[in-house]
């Protein structure tokens, strides 16, 4: 019963969604780089919302995950 309320819980906080595209190693690390990105946005976006993060350190916040996305991207060679 503690097992299945942890794995719950993980799921609610880092949901995962099924990949649809052409099935690639390169492909597959980029859609768990981008979900991730994803996630962490949603999360800085609930803190500024919430009035913990300043929009300043949010959008800040942002662009950094955006570059490490983006250098994700480029470092796999993705067109």
């Amino acid at each position: 019963m503690i097992q299945s309320n942890l794995s719950d819980k993980s799921q609610f906080l880092y949901p995962r969604s099924c990949y649809h595209g052409q099935v690639t190693p390169k492909n597959l690390v980029f859609n768990a780089n981008l979900q991730e990105f994803s996630q962490k946005v949603s999360y800085i976006t609930g803190l500024q919302t919430g009035g913990k993060l300043s929009p300043e350190e949010a959008y800040s916040q942002i662009r950094n995950l955006w570059k490490q996305l983006k250098h994700s991207k480029q470092n796999l060679k993705i067109d």
